[in-house]
């Protein structure tokens, strides 16, 4: 089969937004970005296999993780080395804890902010309950740490789920115990604060930085694990937008959809999903994007697809598909053209301006 033709599924043009966007192959070695006919017009090449995202700083820098050693039982979007590539891929700034995974962030102070593992001590994770009795990694339960790096590579902030009460937040059903959080989001807000997303509780909060504790929080086993929730404004109204995975034991069928919340009371007000359940479904991972024209860039994770939904209509205006194929991903045998997010930006943006 040739994938080459399944790259562009769709592109209805004066709907979509016109931009270029970044596709990274979970575990891949490339970083690539497409112009809006789902064509390569540059190329990243990665002193190694990607962690987790890539996506692009002012002045067309690459923000990205890439694998490294670890002695710890947990792979999943574990990163470790937090790279700052120029456009012609000159190493400008890293960053080493092998303990990072998933979500890291570029700071406007220009320090950077990442999620760590750190195992806990058995006094505690003996109080957390829920998830599979038995099934620790390793016989530990390990927790989220986020800890802000200056540019020299110096802890200046840091906070951990161990500051929470254990008992307040019971890990979902039919998870194993491996991880209390399992943190996969650390989103700086404009105030300061982070607003932050447990996969392993079905939860998203607010974490205020200076009283280190919850200042919002949601929860909802329904959501099936959820992914990188952010906020947006919609008719001046403050809402976070995220992928619910709707990977759960539960007597329903397994279908993604992307949500919005009030920001204030939590309250869904307005959700997309596929007609046909199966067509549109990530159990793991997952990201989305709210464009300036209002539609929401999805990204169907481990079907490495991405597409964009029209905020009224409700229906797709451009679709691709990850051509690019890379080592077997978790549960599968064979290689796969995965992808954890994906990022638009237009040819006038500060990320782009002068490069495309």
């Amino acid at each position: 089969m040739d994938f080459q033709k399944l790259e562009l599924l769709k592109h209805d043009a004066g709907r979509a937004f016109e931009g270029y966007t970044t596709v990274s192959t979970f575990r891949g070695n490339t970083v690539k970005l497409i112009d809006i006919a789902g064509r390569e017009v540059h190329r990243w090449n990665l002193p190694g296999r990607l962690g987790s995202l890539a996506y692009l700083l002012p002045g067309g820098r690459l923000l990205c993780s890439v694998q490294v050693d670890a002695d710890i039982p947990l792979t999943t979007a574990r990163g470790g080395r937090i790279l700052e590539l120029s456009w012609d891929g000159d190493i400008l700034w890293e960053f080493t804890d092998p303990t990072q995974h998933h979500d890291f962030r570029r700071l406007p102070n220009g320090n950077t902010i990442y999620i760590g593992w750190r195992a806990l001590p058995d006094d505690f994770s003996a109080r957390v309950g829920g998830g599979i009795p038995g099934t620790e990694a390793e016989g530990r339960m390990w927790e989220d740490y986020f800890r802000e790096v200056s540019s020299e590579g110096e802890p200046v902030w840091e906070w951990s789920t161990s500051e929470l009460t254990p008992e307040d937040y019971p890990i979902s059903h039919g998870l194993d115990r491996g991880e209390f959080g399992h943190g996969n989001t650390v989103c700086p807000l404009a105030d300061g604060n982070l607003l932050v997303n447990f996969r392993n509780l079905d939860m998203m909060a607010v974490l205020d930085r200076e009283s280190r504790e919850f200042t919002w929080e949601a929860r909802n086993e329904y959501w099936g694990r959820p992914h990188d929730p952010q906020p947006v404004t919609v008719d001046g109204q403050e809402r976070i937008l995220f992928f619910a995975n709707g990977a759960f034991d539960k007597p329903k069928p397994q279908r993604s959809a992307i949500i919005e919340l009030d920001a204030r009371t939590g309250e869904e007000v307005w959700r997309w999903e596929a007609g046909i359940p199966w067509t549109f479904y990530s159990h793991v991972m997952g990201g989305v994007q709210r464009l300036p024209n209002g539609n929401t860039l999805v990204c169907e994770s481990v079907n490495g697809r991405i597409f964009e939904v029209h905020r009224e209509s409700m229906d797709i205006v451009w679709d691709y598909i990850n051509p690019d194929f890379s080592s077997p991903f978790p549960l599968c045998r064979d290689p796969a053209n995965a992808i954890f997010r994906a990022f638009r930006y237009a040819a006038d943006s500060e990320e782009l301006s002068g490069f495309v």
